[in-house]
């Protein structure tokens, strides 16, 4: 196993590129590709608790209110938890068919991705987000 964390930075970097791409080709497949089997996500209150669970929710999501759509994101950092754990904080928005920025900071969202290193591998195995708060 490299001891090398830029490497590292470098291939989670990479498992989020596929899968905002797969979010932007409206693939529900490609989007969990990435995700360990027993994967989490809590995403508007909701609560999935499997990579199945995560995929069958994006798939109707993309059949329905999600088609055609994109995503915006901004990587706020990445901070190891030992040889085999990262944490990702990112800021993200889903841009609807049809726009090319964020119309509204109120749909923006911090975004925490959990990410375990399997057999050499770094997988998605958590992701939860909140509403991004607006100073007053």
């Amino acid at each position: 196993m490299s001891n090398n964390r830029a490497e590292d930075v470098a291939a989670l970097q990479a498992v989020l590129v596929d899968s905002y791409k797969a979010w932007e080709a409206g693939d529900a497949d490609g989007m969990v590709a990435n995700y360990t089997a027993d994967a989490t996500a809590i995403m508007a209150g909701s609560f999935r608790d499997s990579r199945d669970v995560i995929r069958q929710q994006m798939a109707l999501g993309f059949e329905g209110p999600l088609r055609g759509s994109s995503t915006h994101n901004k990587q706020v950092s990445i901070r190891f938890v030992g040889r085999d754990g990262a944490i990702v904080i990112s800021e993200s928005a889903i841009l609807f068919a049809g726009e090319t920025e964020v119309p509204d900071d109120l749909r923006k969202v911090n975004a925490t991705w959990v990410f375990e290193k399997r057999d050499g591998q770094w997988l998605i195995a958590a992701y939860h987000n909140s509403p991004v708060l607006l100073p007053s």
